[in-house]
């Protein structure tokens, strides 16, 4: 796995892209070792923070792997790489991106299936499927319009806008803006923090939150129930509960310092 790096720091695995020289583009290669990671993470793997090696988070798909095609051959493509950012998006363990410079097409869904993104000064966004007589494949269409709507997504791929950090905030594709060069840190920081969660409260927030927002009102508030009273109910929750009522955990307090850059 040459161009995908994997290091642990505790229960933090991250995971770095390794192809600067290409602006981190995407080969089969690489999106097959991500989901290669996703598939065995190990058991004590408790967040992921996905990062790139280089100015730029990912520039897309390879364009010098896209040979010529068949229609069949295109589509088992798509599918392919449906099915790996379904694993990262879908799995048990919350991803943090740190997003740098390009975030390109398939770099930007590639970012759309982690579940928190942070971004520097320097990202810019872009979708430029439309330019290149193509359509976004990696679950763009379905992923990109629930965080800025499909009707920004549609002015990104019709007149090949650009947004740079602070558009891409706005609109809602990332989390937290941070200084120059502090996105893996930050990343880093918020994926300590989220490995410090209930497990099983970590697994409501990926795999019941979603469900419940595309369900039904009265759908949504019995999963709602069903999935509080399960994680309520755990060992861990009644510790992490007696240490709060017995004093010796952290109350909420209000942060200080991030001047409205941070969380959305």
């Amino acid at each position: 796995m040459s161009s995908l790096s994997i290091d642990r720091l505790d229960s933090v695995a991250v995971l770095t892209l390794r192809r600067p020289a290409k602006r981190n583009a995407l080969d089969d290669a690489t999106v097959l070792a991500v989901e290669q990671f996703f598939q065995r993470p190990g058991a004590d793997v408790r967040a992921v923070v996905l990062d790139a090696e280089g100015d730029h988070f990912s520039a897309g798909l390879d364009l010098g792997e896209l040979t010529e095609r068949s229609a069949e051959q295109a589509l088992e493509h798509s599918l392919m790489w449906h099915r790996v950012f379904d694993t990262v998006e879908g799995g048990r363990i919350p991803v943090v991106a740190a997003l740098k410079g390009a975030v390109i097409g398939g770099g930007l869904e590639l970012a759309a299936a982690a579940h928190i993104r942070v971004a520097e000064p320097s990202a810019f966004y872009a979708l430029p499927e439309g330019q290149r007589g193509l359509f976004v494949g990696g679950g763009g269409s379905v992923r990109i319009p629930r965080l800025i709507g499909a009707h920004r997504m549609a002015d990104m791929m019709l007149t090949g806008r650009v947004l740079d950090a602070a558009e891409g905030q706005a609109a809602g594709l990332s989390h937290y803006l941070t200084e120059e060069g502090g996105a893996r840190d930050k990343a880093l920081q918020l994926a300590a923090r989220i490995s410090e969660n209930a497990p099983l409260t970590n697994f409501a927030v990926l795999q019941a939150l979603p469900r419940i927002a595309e369900a039904s009102p009265a759908g949504g508030l019995l999963l709602e129930s069903l999935m509080s009273a399960v994680a309520a109910g755990s060992h861990d929750a009644q510790e992490r509960m007696r240490a709060f009522l017995d004093g010796r955990a952290a109350k909420v307090a209000a942060t200080n310092g991030s001047h409205g850059k941070d969380a959305r």
